[in-house]
């Protein structure tokens, strides 16, 4: 038999509605398909050899670049080795290894990890340990949740209830009940601010408002992302994380980051808790975790909220009964080894966090153009939102595939184009993405 290349990526036939992307406008798609045929560093590769810049890294996935053979071996060397492993009752060594490692670069005492496989599955879990939590308190009343207007926290059924983005919510009702949502943090005045906006600390009392409204006594957690990523990058105001982690713990709620997107070095550090200076109870990652490799997410946990659940329940007894298949895969831990190798080994976050100003620094340039309405980022992650034309999210789609055209790969939220390259992008890099992303939006009207 002869060897079969595992992707033909070059597939001549119209392509058919077998595969139904997720989303994506489909039929639009399939008018006008955008594929990619390889990566590599910074790069996607089309059909034809074209280069195309990746501006977000993957999706928020890959900011140590694409095609990294140490990732690549180790998945290999791991297949060879143990496949797979269930992790109930029983275990491997690689999953123990990796929460150590994670552990070690989380701020204390988050010193607990519970392995999945997505950012949604992670955000579902973190609301499950909230709940179990509580309940080994006693505190059996407080089943409700906190988010925020313009939160995405994946779209599990937990997760969904969570987001405050209408058109992830307006097709599927109420999923869950018992969350309320608090104001989003962007104000007009915070226009063309890069970094954290000088106003809009107050609004972090809307959880005081809730907390008034619902009864503390009632309220589980308080979820949110540091950075708001998905909907358009929406930077927290100074002063405004420190409060609710203040009214967290006044009121005997738990306070969760997100930081599926602003996990490994997106911020500077490690993690975006470390770069604002605000430790939460709960804290779940993804993505950048294995580079995105392989799908892996995880959830750490504070000693508290650990030692709560586990010593509550009696001696030989399941502590926590939450769990899935995949978690703690072994392959997906020897990549997500790998790559904390990889970002240990090249000093990745801090060669981010040195690239951060002449990113923000240019980005600002656009903010002269006619059709951007905002400008705002914080490390590497950004957003320049474009003046709807009544039809919102028209323009934004629009500007993504424009943008293809010219060799440039970025993510788009309705008329958001949200910017986070990877942490080996060099100054080059920046000027031919600023420069694509200024010719082009001088093309929309």
């Amino acid at each position: 038999m002869s060897a079969v290349h595992p992707i033909d990526s070059n597939v001549s036939a119209p392509l058919g509605t077998q595969q139904w992307l997720p989303f994506t406008p489909n039929r639009d798609f399939l008018a006008d398909p955008k594929l990619f045929a390889s990566a590599a560093r910074q790069y996607y590769y089309d059909a034809n050899g074209k280069p195309i810049l990746d501006a977000s890294s993957g999706l928020f996935t890959t900011p140590a670049g694409h095609g990294r053979k140490e990732i690549a071996e180790a998945v290999y060397a791991q297949l060879l080795q143990l496949d797979f492993c269930p992790s109930f009752t029983r275990a491997h060594t690689g999953s123990f290894a990796l929460a150590e490692r994670l552990t070690a670069m989380l701020p204390e005492p988050l010193n607990h990890v519970f392995f999945v496989s997505s950012g949604s599955e992670a955000v579902d879990t973190a609301m499950k340990v909230s709940i179990a939590y509580q309940r080994a308190r006693k505190e059996h009343s407080r089943t409700m949740f906190v988010s925020r207007e313009r939160a995405y926290h994946g779209v599990n059924l937990g997760g969904t209830a969570l987001s405050g983005i209408v058109n992830n919510r307006r097709s599927f009702g109420s999923l869950v009940s018992g969350v309320a949502h608090m104001r989003h943090t962007w104000l007009p005045e915070q226009r063309m601010q890069l970094g954290q906006p000088t106003v809009g600390a107050e609004l972090a009392d809307d959880l005081l408002r809730l907390i008034q409204l619902h009864g503390a006594e009632n309220i589980a957690a308080c979820v949110v992302e540091p950075i708001a990523g998905s909907t358009g990058t929406l930077v927290p105001p100074a002063g405004y994380l420190e409060r609710l982690r203040e009214l967290c713990s006044a009121h005997g709620i738990l306070l969760v980051f997100d930081e599926v997107i602003t996990g490994f070095g997106r911020t500077g550090e490690a993690f975006a808790a470390q770069s604002f200076s605000v430790v939460p109870d709960i804290v779940t990652m993804a993505k950048a975790l294995t580079n995105g490799a392989i799908p892996m997410a995880a959830v750490a946990v504070s000693d508290e909220v650990y030692r709560s659940i586990v010593e509550s329940a009696p001696e030989g007894a399941i502590e926590f009964f939450h769990g899935y298949t995949w978690s703690g895969h072994p392959v997906a831990c020897a990549a997500a080894l790998a790559t904390q190798d990889i970002y240990a080994d090249e000093d990745l976050f801090t060669r981010g966090r040195r690239l951060s100003p002449y990113f923000l620094e240019q980005l600002s340039t656009l903010g002269d153009l006619p059709m951007v309405f905002d400008v705002r980022g914080y490390g590497l992650l950004a957003g320049v939102e474009v003046r709807s034309d009544g039809k919102p999210g028209r323009r934004g789609h629009l500007l993504q595939k424009r943008l293809f055209e010219q060799g440039l790969h970025l993510k788009a939220t309705g008329d958001t184009a949200i910017l986070a390259p990877s942490m080996i992008f060099e100054r080059e890099d920046v000027d031919r993405m600023i420069t694509t992303l200024r010719d082009v939006l001088g093309t929309l009207d």
